[in-house]
């Protein structure tokens, strides 16, 4: 009976996992469909203001707001309008402007490196020689990829998007670790949600995209975005860390990158060639140093109650905290 019960749990946290990819991909490959016919700020506006909804009810049925303070309000609201706002725009823009789904998950999955590598300097943090070695292997394989894909329809100054998204997260990270955040989970969220729902109205408004076209499909797409890429992908991100620990879950993360470049290949015809698989081989090779060396330096998974908060319901929702090591490493969820 043990061997069987343990057997199950093996294969319910194999399941798990591959849905865990599969959602979190889904989001960028959403992000293609959303920028084809219609514009990114009506269907931004409604999935967020869906999940603004979902939130709110949330925390009214459990009092998590209770007790904010303004402090606590202004910092989480800059961190969400980094994380969240900053990021999806960027995101976004970079697939209108022609970037292929994959490239955009890929430099987004070597976020962890850039945080861990040259963020910890700034915060006093100690980076391992393997992280500077990931980093340079990670810049090569992304510039394999992005070179890979130079001659399709996204102009070279486009590729400067994704960065962009990417440096959001990072300057969500530095702010958010700046102080410990003694929120509850549900009140972080529904904060950065809120702000990027009140400023994505204001562009919708002037730019005169916030009315909703009645089309069924627009509505699917909305709540697909809303429910998977989010809810989905970010209940089973918090379920696998308890599961898996988090180093294994970050190799996870970054499995969301050639997934989303086949996903996109396939349905899209988007770019992938001999020297894009190369690249992505690379970059695998640098996140599993970068892993491999934190994995031995940060002690169990359980201490991850001690290190930072995470962003999410962005595509690439986790906010990387670093630990004391240097290493990146996201905080359990409050019980």
């Amino acid at each position: 009976m043990a061997k069987q019960t343990c057997l199950l749990r093996g294969a319910l946290t194999v399941g798990a996992s591959i849905v865990f990819v599969l959602a979190w991909s889904s989001g960028f490959i959403a992000a293609k469909v959303a920028t084809v016919d219609g514009s990114m700020w009506t269907l931004l506006l409604w999935r967020y203001v869906l999940l603004a909804a979902a939130l709110l009810v949330a925390c009214v049925a459990t009092g998590a707001l209770r007790g904010l303070q303004l402090p606590q309000l202004r910092r989480q609201a800059a961190v969400g309008a980094f994380s969240q706002l900053g990021y999806v725009i960027f995101v976004y823009a970079s697939v209108a402007a022609g970037i292929s789904t994959g490239t955009t998950a890929l430099i987004d999955a070597v976020q962890p490196l850039v945080v861990a590598t040259l963020v910890g300097p700034v915060l006093g943090l100690r980076v391992r020689g393997a992280s500077w070695l990931g980093l340079a292997l990670g810049v090569v394989g992304v510039a394999l990829v992005v070179g890979s894909q130079l001659e399709a329809s996204a102009a070279p100054t486009a590729y400067a998007l994704p960065v962009l998204a990417m440096l959001c997260l990072i300057a969500a990270t530095f702010i958010d670790r700046r102080r410990p955040n003694d929120l509850p989970i549900l009140a972080t969220l529904t904060i950065h949600v809120v702000v990027v729902v009140a400023a994505l109205a204001i562009v919708a408004v002037v730019t005169g995209h916030a009315v909703p076209p009645a089309a069924a499909g627009f509505w699917a797409v909305t709540a697909f975005t809303a429910a998977v890429p989010s809810l989905l992908a970010y209940g089973l991100y918090w379920w696998l860390i308890r599961r898996i620990g988090v180093t294994k879950l970050n190799a996870l993360l970054f499995a969301v990158a050639p997934t989303t470049a086949v996903a996109g290949a396939v349905a899209f015809g988007e770019e992938f060639s001999a020297l894009t698989l190369i690249g992505f081989v690379v970059c695998a090779v640098a996140v599993t140093l970068v892993l491999v060396a934190e994995g031995r330096g940060a002690g169990p998974d359980r201490q991850a109650a001690q290190t930072a908060q995470t962003a999410p319901f962005a595509h690439r929702s986790a906010v990387p905290a670093l630990t004391r090591d240097g290493g990146t490493r996201p905080r359990a969820p409050r019980r």
